[in-house]
């Protein structure tokens, strides 16, 4: 997902290009007023100010900004008079360390990606940790149709239907980014300020692609495990699973062959007199399984979540987790008996993923509540991103 980790002289080479000809970056005067075009407002900002930690411990810097709206166009590509329809796209700023267009101090944008912005904010130290140094004005872009951008005003009118949705897509996301940065510079006087892209996963993708797409408005792109080559006829479907069971079989071997031997011993179990009545003992089900097929899903996410966000530090970005979240479970794994079943192990596992803060009695194996507001997703990489990983022999 995206938390940002990179090579340490990929980030000089792009902030030092963020910097190049800024001079000395020290904080400069407010921002001038954000007026539109011919002074049309298209720029607005909310009353409240938004404050959260990046991480619960006190070393870890304040994650600060201020919540804003920007009136973007529906469609960018096409001249029907509904494709000129206004809505409200949210973004977050923080000028806290900007040193202003005088100073042509840059700015750095996080193209958001499928979900609430805030929540990616929260979880995007890296850009707050660096802005003083560089003096960079932040900026987190909402993507449309996610958080509190919706086209067509509430979720449920703009998911309604395939007509509504066809604007879902990441080339509208990169024209609405594109349309922002140009007005925001506009009207910040700041069309000197060198811009640089941030995204992570999809967020890291559309970073890429904006950067090839916009070169004129964006000097570089960090994409964070963004998987742009991950399409038919580039690289193999299983690549994406190889990646996940790799990270399993680093941390213990023992490990990974019981989770895979887990699979198997699932299914014959669940085909047995009393399986299911025993499989929802062993996975502590709030309610009774029907069919095998929630703890199939259930297990899948919890390892591949996990292996998504084997950070070297707790973190609370998808679940709270603790350090190397893998090791973690590969350990409780190893650490049963000889001759426990898989299933026991396995479930013991699951449970970092979903219980770590240990205040889960049971879980709700087919649980369709959306904290993040990923809902869009579906639909999105659907249409969009047809790639569909093979699990095969893993």
């Amino acid at each position: 997902m995206v938390a940002i980790r990179i090579h340490a002289g990929l980030l000089v080479l792009f902030l030092c290009l963020a910097a190049a000809g800024t001079g000395s970056l020290c904080a400069g005067a407010p921002p001038s007023p954000l007026l539109g075009i011919h002074g049309r407002s298209i720029f607005s900002r909310s009353r409240t100010r938004s404050n959260s930690m990046l991480e619960k411990k006190a070393e870890h810097p304040l994650v600060e900004y201020e919540t804003r709206y920007f009136s973007q166009i529906l469609d960018h590509f096409t001249y029907r008079p509904q494709g000129y329809k206004i809505f409200q796209q949210r973004y977050l700023i923080n000028d806290k360390h900007w040193g202003g267009a005088k100073k042509k101090a840059p700015i750095f944008v996080y193209t958001g990606n499928e979900g609430t912005i805030d929540w990616f904010a929260n979880n995007t130290g890296f850009l707050f940790e660096n802005a003083p140094k560089f003096g960079a004005l932040l900026v987190f872009i909402e993507h449309r149709f996610y958080g509190k951008s919706m086209p067509f005003g509430s979720r449920n009118n703009s998911y309604k239907s395939a007509e509504t949705l066809g604007y879902l897509n990441s080339q509208q996301a990169l024209a609405d980014y594109a349309t922002f940065i140009i007005e925001l510079k506009k009207n910040l006087s700041a069309q000197a300020s060198p811009v640089v892209v941030f995204g992570g996963s999809y967020g890291g993708m559309l970073a890429a692609w904006f950067r090839l797409k916009y070169p004129h408005l964006a000097i570089g792109a960090v994409a964070s495990s963004a998987p742009i080559l991950h399409f038919d006829n580039i690289v193999p479907k299983n690549t994406f699973y190889d990646i996940v069971s790799n990270d399993f079989k680093k941390a213990s071997k023992s490990c990974f062959n019981v989770i895979r031997e887990s699979w198997n011993d699932l299914q014959s179990q669940s085909m047995k007199e009393g399986g299911l009545q025993k499989i929802s003992k062993i996975f502590r089900t709030c309610k009774d399984l029907k069919t095998v097929d929630p703890v199939r899903a259930w297990l899948d996410q919890a390892f591949i979540y996990s292996a998504m966000t084997n950070y070297p530090t707790e973190t609370n970005f998808l679940t709270p987790l603790p350090a190397y979240p893998v090791t973690a479970m590969c350990e409780v794994i190893d650490s049963f008996p000889r001759g426990t079943d898989s299933l026991s192990r396995v479930s013991a596992a699951a449970s970092i993923y979903y219980n770590y803060s240990n205040t889960e009695t049971c879980f709700e194996m087919e649980d369709d509540s959306d904290p993040h507001g990923l809902s869009g997703w579906g639909w999105q990489s659907t249409k969009e991103y047809i790639k569909e990983p093979c699990c095969a022999g893993h």
